[in-house]
């Protein structure tokens, strides 16, 4: 059955005003469904081939020309004053050298110029990543064993 036969069927079926027809060959099968039935037309070839549909954009939520302030807007103008430590990788993030050993850094810890921070392993490779700046360690924004992307922040050091 080709394109033109399936137009066809369409057309002839939408006309008939039926809510359903199904035609099946050996290695074709075809449904069509009329807004009678409450779905749309349909058909599907035996050696089916799955495509799964282009993903609906929301449209934007409205937003009020004067918002309050949130914990977290306050929390990042605090975190201004901060240095962040950036992954120079895609990759696994890991606190520790090993599973037995102690993690590199801990909140609150000093760090300084080239002191490793944590390993990130990119395809079975454990790459040491050190810190670029001196300061103290004040928050670890990734957990343990997750997968972080070029770029992300993993620490805020402050450097004074």
């Amino acid at each position: 059955m080709d394109i033109k036969d399936i137009q066809n069927l369409i057309k002839f079926v939408s006309k008939a005003e039926v809510s359903e027809v199904k035609y099946k060959t050996k290695d074709f099968e075809i449904t069509i469904k009329t807004p009678l039935g409450g779905n749309e037309v349909s058909y599907v070839a035996q050696p089916a081939m799955y495509h799964s549909a282009a993903p609906q954009q929301a449209a934007p939520a409205q937003t009020p020309a004067v918002a309050p302030v949130s914990a977290e807007q306050t929390e990042a103008a605090s975190d201004s004053k901060y240095v962040t430590i950036k992954s120079p990788m895609i990759g696994t993030f890991y606190r520790k050298p090993s599973p037995d050993k102690d993690v590199f850094i801990n909140v609150g810890d000093e760090v300084s110029t080239g002191k490793v921070v944590c390993v990130i392993e990119a395809m079975k490779l454990f790459n040491q990543i050190e810190s670029e700046i001196s300061g103290k360690i004040v928050k670890i924004l990734v957990d343990d064993a997750s997968p972080v992307e070029y770029d992300q922040p993993l620490f805020l050091v402050d450097p004074s």
